[in-house]
């Protein structure tokens, strides 16, 4: 079969397509005929050495969506022919998806209904699954909270605009000017330029005096915003950021308003199939959809790892084996 593989860390140049013999998968994992496997920034991360991989040569790919081609002997719960997505591989503990097949363990994978789409699925693990953990686990959000969502084009903003909007909530976000309808189509309530120069006065207003639940994923950049435009009791949860250190201008203004703060990753998670089951349920039910901006061939996964950390998309990368 061909994979992506680096040979040794380094720029997206590393990468290069190798044959190499199929694998077999142990006891309790399905090997999978890879459909899609979405690009993510954390991907890059393991391909330069910021975080370690299992071994090299190695495979990268967070995400995987595909048909089970062969079960573990363990294996009972799933059958050749099933479609199946899921995420968590591609890590410090298992090769990833930028392959013609790839293994995955059954803890980190579920049976996608008939009704969602093979590529949207291959795309939806990171960014869904940290959406739903953020929102649903860590915040609680509640029916008709104001919920705010920082970056709401990106792969998790745009999953997350749509996980709020599912439950309910008066979801507000930002993004550039040409994102705006796009987003409302989503389900955001109101969509504020990031760049205007009243993001705090606009914020407040279009929350009728402060807002519930915030999603932040550039806490260098709005850490202190969060607590300004916060209501009483209000939680904020933390999935990122640019420099590694974040601080207030005036820590009271969180300490009056008794503002709750969430740090949190997605691998972490204590049992990745609960998220991925709810986000196989909102993708069949049309209540959540993955943009795919753009599709890649394995050829080009150096490219489509350059392009996910510098081009501003609507949505998720993807490549298609």
């Amino acid at each position: 079969m061909r994979a992506v593989r680096l040979h040794e860390h380094g720029d997206a140049d590393v990468l290069q397509v190798d044959e190499v013999d199929q694998p077999k998968p142990d006891s309790d994992e399905l090997l999978v005929e890879v459909a899609a496997a979405g690009v993510n920034p954390v991907d890059t991360y393991f391909r330069d050495g910021s975080y370690e991989p299992v071994s090299v040569p190695f495979t990268p790919g967070v995400d995987i969506a595909g048909v089970v081609a062969e079960t573990g002997s363990a294996v009972t719960a799933f059958e050749e022919g099933d479609r199946v997505f899921g995420t968590g591989i591609g890590n410090a503990s298992a090769q990833g998806a930028y392959a013609e097949y790839a293994t995955i363990p059954t803890d980190r994978v579920v049976h996608l209904p008939d009704d969602a789409d093979l590529t949207e699925a291959g795309a939806a693990g990171v960014v869904a699954v940290t959406a739903w953990r953020a929102l649903v686990d860590h915040a609680a959000l509640d029916p008709a909270e104001y919920c705010l969502i920082h970056g709401g084009s990106g792969g998790v903003g745009h999953a997350a605009v749509q996980i709020g909007a599912a439950v309910s909530a008066r979801v507000l976000t930002t993004a550039a000017e040409d994102y705006h309808d796009d987003l409302e189509a989503l389900g955001a309530e109101t969509v504020l330029d990031y760049a205007r120069d009243d993001l705090t006065e606009a914020t407040l207003e279009a929350s009728n005096g402060g807002v519930d639940v915030i999603l932040d994923h550039r806490l260098d950049d709005y850490l202190q915003f969060d607590a300004d435009v916060a209501t009483t009791g209000a939680r904020v949860v933390g999935i990122g950021e640019n420099s590694p250190d974040p601080a207030f201008t005036n820590d009271g203004v969180a300490r009056s308003k008794d503002v709750n703060y969430q740090f949190m990753s997605m691998f972490n998670t204590p049992d990745l199939r609960v998220p991925l089951r709810g986000v196989a349920h909102l993708m069949a039910t049309d209540a959540l959809s993955i943009e795919i901006a753009r599709s890649y061939d394995l050829e080009e996964a150096g490219q489509a790892q350059r392009d996910v950390m510098t081009e501003s998309v609507f949505g998720k990368l993807v490549i298609e084996p």
